[in-house]
């Protein structure tokens, strides 16, 4: 259907049969974060107006989740993982690992001009940042949070996230 795909064009614009005509022939590839680190992220990029990041992850939980910014909107409301079949997940931090493997598969050159890609390197950068943030929430507050990304926790394997517990 490429004579209405447009970059702004969003799958809920066309009819079911032209839906599932174009999923299947796509590879669909998912890229997923961590909630908790995309909180900090937006927070530290300056895209909430809170001076502290307990005020900040507080005017998160007042917006609720069907007035959430996409930038901290659940990733399951997102990108609907129960009814697209993905081809491939890749996690925040194995970019590059991830994206050799994806151009193998897709039968492409995999050589060593791919990008430099930072998330490996800021791995244990975040690591120390979510367990300083973390404890600047109070009880409710990350009670609160787990409940607001309680799908995203159950779809993806966060194992290590600080809203698992």
């Amino acid at each position: 259907y490429p004579w209405r795909h447009t970059p702004e064009t969003q799958l809920s614009e066309f009819n079911l049969t032209e839906i599932e005509a174009m999923l299947r022939s796509y590879t669909k590839v998912l890229f997923v974060r961590d909630p908790f680190q995309r909180l900090i992220s937006t927070f530290m990029q300056g895209m909430g107006s809170s001076p502290s990041f307990s005020s900040f992850v507080q005017d998160v939980l007042d917006s609720g989740q069907h007035n959430a910014n996409v930038a901290w909107k659940p990733l399951v409301s997102l990108c609907r993982p129960c009814l697209v079949q993905y081809d491939y997940m890749v996690m925040f931090g194995f970019f590059r690992q991830e994206l050799g493997h994806l151009l193998r598969r897709a039968g492409l050159p995999v050589d060593s001009r791919l990008p430099e890609f930072t998330d490996t390197q800021v791995r244990s950068t975040y690591s120390w940042l979510s367990e300083q943030m973390f404890s600047e929430l109070s009880l409710q507050q990350k009670k609160q949070l787990s409940h607001f990304y309680h799908r995203d926790l159950a779809a993806f394997p966060f194992s290590s996230s600080f809203l698992s517990d």
